[in-house]
């Protein structure tokens, strides 16, 4: 009779053995999801879904890995070293249009992250000769620097959006581009460059702006909002295999993200969202500077006080606004790689737009998570600029400075 029930037992256990490697082989545990990131404050996103556990809440894995160029990210989204990444909106057009990378390589854009809080500093050699905002006098101030040293300029990444807000900068101020020097420095390196002179100002995202502006090395003289507001800044960008082929992971991924957005846009969390950001493994940035600037409060440097920002600071979500990947902000774009001569010829604007954002896959998101999806292909118009309309860009390019 024992031997019986130990039989019987030992079968009922290799039953139940081989009931759970059936079930695991059918349902295999979820592979991990990389998402590249570049310390920068707004890769917050990617954060506050992975510190709040809403990654796991859509059940999907997923594995932050910091990285140190955006040439590092796009090389590993390309060849799926990352399924994607906290990226410059503007990349992927820079990168198709061989202007950043090979021509013809895609990275595509899924969601936007945030709109403003970028910044344009100055060394402490413009002190003096102009200040916040103060575009009138930007021409003479370089003028002036330019007979004591060369002036050079520093954006993160060809035709990327910091490259844009530089030049668009200098063409609002009067300044012809090819009358400075402009080259390419990553976003964590900036102050350190501009402290031993390699450049007399740059152009990137925070909180390298407010460190520089802290340690005297610099200070802010204009927001990117200042240039346009609520534009288009960080996007999630991802490798075109994880797009197609795993479309419905790549849902629950923005899922968790939408819903990161929404909590960081209540202001109440923001210094909950610094503490994180802080950290060594993600910005490794001073808290402070982190998060006053996340508030909205820019202390400026050069004894020019502090500026207050009220709903055009960064922001993540804003009652939907921010998320939507628009192709008219696409052809805006790339109709800024023709005005600055990246481009020789103007390129297929609509179809690259197409090509590149993912927006019926962000309706989708949108549509199941009750959030709102932006009007797109209208006109508009940025701070110092003519109006773009995506229907007619080349009267836009003939009226626009250059």
């Amino acid at each position: 009779m024992k031997t019986l029930l130990k039989n019987s037992i030992a079968v009922i256990c290799l039953m139940v053995l081989s009931i759970a490697v059936s079930a695991s082989r059918m349902n295999p545990p979820a592979r991990k999801i990389k998402l590249g990131f570049i310390p920068l404050t707004d890769c917050a996103p990617l954060v506050a879904a992975k510190e709040l556990g809403l990654f796991a809440k859509y059940g999907v894995d997923v594995e932050l890995s910091k990285e140190a160029s955006w040439a590092n990210i796009r090389d590993k989204v390309l060849n799926g070293e990352l399924d994607g990444a906290h990226c410059l909106f503007s990349m992927p057009l820079s990168v198709y249009t061989g202007i950043g990378g090979k021509a013809g390589s895609e990275m595509k854009i899924a969601m936007v992250l945030n709109n403003n809080g970028q910044a344009i500093t100055l060394s402490k050699d413009f002190c003096g000769l102009v200040g916040y905002k103060e575009m009138n006098k930007v021409a003479a101030a370089i003028k002036d620097v330019k007979t004591k040293k060369e002036v050079t300029f520093a954006m993160t990444f060809p035709g990327g959006t910091h490259d844009i807000w530089l030049r668009n900068w200098l063409a609002a101020a009067g300044v012809n581009q090819k009358s400075v020097g402009i080259i390419t420095i990553p976003p964590p390196q900036m102050v350190a460059n501009m402290r031993v002179d390699n450049m007399e100002g740059f152009s990137v995202g925070e909180p390298w702006n407010g460190v520089a502006a802290a340690q005297n090395v610099g200070f802010t003289h204009i927001a990117s909002q200042d240039i346009w507001q609520h534009h288009p800044e960080k996007a999630l960008v991802v490798n075109s295999k994880f797009a197609a082929e795993e479309r419905e992971d790549l849902k629950k991924v923005m899922k968790a993200i939408v819903e990161a957005c929404k909590w960081l846009d209540n202001m109440g969390n923001r210094k909950k969202a610094a503490s994180w950001l802080t950290k060594p493994y993600y910005v490794n940035a001073p808290l402070q500077v982190i998060e006053a600037r996340l508030l909205g409060s820019s202390d400026l440097g050069c004894d020019l006080g502090v500026q207050k920002y009220k709903g055009d600071y960064m922001t993540f979500y804003n009652n939907g606004v921010v998320n939507t990947p628009r192709k008219s902000h696409a052809m805006w774009f790339l109709a800024q790689y023709v005005r600055f001569g990246y481009l020789k010829a103007e390129p297929s604007y609509k179809a690259i737009a197409e090509k590149l954002i993912l927006d019926d896959l962000f309706a989708e998101v949108a549509k199941e998570m009750s959030v709102p999806v932006q009007v797109d292909m209208k006109p508009f118009k940025t701070t110092y600029d003519v109006v773009f309309d995506p229907a007619n860009i080349d009267d836009y390019l003939k009226a626009t400075k250059k």
